[in-house]
């Protein structure tokens, strides 16, 4: 998988970048983990989840794309360095919800992915709300500009957003008992 990085000065697209980056890595790093699980009959026995014979074979695939990740966010932290474009983007995207059909956990994508849904939901918001009653509920969208517009720096909204995200990934391992 090629991964491709655009060096970039212009702060306004590192942003976001920054923000949602660690997300690169709290994706694969969850779906290496229940690959695994999926693959290994006993746990999957246990955890009374779908066992998929070849599933293991699918975290070595996800460390590869959080091994990166961990190379990209190497270079990102604040003030990031390196932008990653559309195509690094989509690629890492396609890869994780194509691992998520394979190993049947397509739910838990709104889960661990809950940062994307969040910055994607408020957007949303903001639309619908300003077309129909004029009025914003954000000061900007997305939601991580909001909170840099309420005073917060930079550094402490992402991470935060990194907190919440390693939250998130506790959480989706917590649901596989669940089930």
């Amino acid at each position: 998988m090629f991964f491709f990085f655009f060096f970039s000065s212009r702060r306004r697209h590192t942003r976001y970048i920054s923000v949602t980056g660690v997300q690169t890595c709290a994706l694969p790093i969850s779906y290496t983990g229940m690959s695994y699980v999926t693959g290994h009959a006993q746990f999957a026995q246990y955890l009374g989840i779908y066992h998929l014979a070849q599933a293991g074979e699918l975290s070595v695939f996800c460390a590869a794309i959080a091994g990166s990740g961990l190379g990209f966010l190497w270079y990102n932290t604040y003030p990031a360095s390196i932008f990653m474009g559309d195509t690094g983007a989509l690629a890492l995207g396609g890869a994780i919800g194509t691992v998520a059909v394979f190993i049947k956990k397509e739910i838990i994508l709104f889960l661990v992915g809950g940062i994307f849904v969040a910055e994607a939901l408020s957007v949303l918001i903001q639309i619908i709300s300003y077309r129909f009653t004029g009025k914003r509920i954000f000061r900007i969208a997305p939601l991580h500009h909001h909170f840099e517009m309420c005073g917060w720096a930079e550094p402490k909204v992402t991470v935060r957003f990194w907190i919440i995200a390693v939250i998130l990934v506790l959480l989706s391992f917590a649901t596989l008992k669940m089930r």
